[in-house]
């Protein structure tokens, strides 16, 4: 049963560098990963590719062919790609039933938010056996304005309710939020999106014009009840793992035992058949179960309050875990020097 992710959000979110980032991760964790590149535009691709759509088609031979403009040909590619679907299926067949795979899809969000191809497309993925979350990028500047910030929370709705599927929102970049300029709440009231009546003097400030329709709009949010936010600073190996874990559970792979996993006797059924499709009690019982590790409250405090500190800190903690590095292998040198010591005197004896 191979498990996925669909990486979606608007041009610039990151969804590449999420997926780049990603791949990193996994293979230092010796955990499986591939990337499906579903943008027919995107010609600078960072991350090893296991499956390019341009092998299928391009946006620039559609713009050419057909006379078309970028978002009218990428809808075409997106309708091409799924009366095609057959070309993918085979080649994610070649995967292995026990893959993890990104779909990283364009960044048109008429896309995931009101066309039917990638809905088809993601509806026909899981009739084959994936497993997907979708994994909704959302620039975290946008909090920072208040009027932007109900447009983001608008557009993860219409795209949780567009592609139906267990969702995961993102403020990605928040690293960068301080750059921005000063939230007018704490970070939580964002990520949770707790009562919006309190934003009223913030929307009507920047739009006075639109009160009521922007109240309207907030009423609609909160009686859905349904977006939420994760973080997401990509450079930072914490705030991926977080983010990781919190899709574990979403997609159902924190079932999954990895091949060495020490869980005690009895937990994990002894057969041959796959690990993702292996009933696993232990995981059910303790990670799946118990609370996410971190809050908001630390990613605050990590990028927005104390940001200049734990800089400092990660940078006196880097340079000690040089030197201990360095010294291993002076002593692993020296060692090995010894060994070529010995092993003359004795071809001399």
């Amino acid at each position: 049963m191979p498990f996925g992710e669909v990486v979606c959000g608007a041009p610039g979110s990151g969804k590449s560098t999420y997926c780049y980032g990603k791949h990193q991760l996994f293979t230092a964790l010796n955990r499986p990963i591939s990337i499906v590149n579903l943008d027919p535009a995107n010609d600078n691709i960072p991350y090893p590719c296991a499956i390019d759509i341009a092998s299928l088609i391009t946006l620039q031979d559609v713009m050419d062919e057909h006379g078309l403009g970028p978002n009218g040909g990428m809808l075409y590619c997106m309708e091409y790609l799924d009366a095609n679907f057959d070309w993918l299926e085979a080649r994610l067949k070649e995967l292995g039933s026990d893959a993890y795979v990104l779909f990283d899809v364009p960044g048109q969000v008429e896309l995931s938010t009101n066309h039917e191809a990638l809905k088809h497309i993601v509806q026909r993925l899981t009739k084959i056996g994936f497993r997907l979350a979708a994994v909704h990028l959302c620039d975290a500047h946008y909090v920072t304005d208040a009027a932007k910030y109900v447009s983001v929370l608008l557009l993860s709705l219409r795209t949780m309710l567009q592609l139906e599927l267990p969702h995961v929102n993102v403020l990605s970049k928040v690293d960068l939020i301080v750059q921005y300029g000063d939230l007018d709440f704490n970070l939580d009231f964002y990520t949770e999106v707790q009562d919006l009546s309190y934003m009223e003097n913030a929307l009507n400030a920047s739009s006075p014009r639109y009160t009521a329709l922007n109240m309207a709009l907030c009423s609609v949010i909160e009686d859905y009840s349904l977006v939420g936010f994760e973080t997401l600073a990509v450079e930072d190996k914490a705030s991926m793992l977080h983010l990781t874990r919190a899709i574990d559970r979403a997609t159902g792979y924190i079932f999954v035992p990895p091949h060495d996993a020490p869980a005690p006797e009895g937990t994990l059924e002894a057969s041959s058949i796959s690990a993702s499709t292996r009933p696993n009690t232990f995981s059910l019982f303790s990670s799946a179960a118990g609370p996410m590790a971190g809050s908001v409250g630390d990613v605050q405090e990590r990028w927005i309050d104390a940001r200049e500190q734990w800089d400092a800190f990660e940078r006196k903690e880097w340079r000690q875990e040089g030197e201990a590095i360095r010294e291993a292998r002076e002593r692993e040198k020296a060692m090995q020097g010894e060994r070529r010591g010995k092993s003359g005197i004795r071809e001399r004896k």
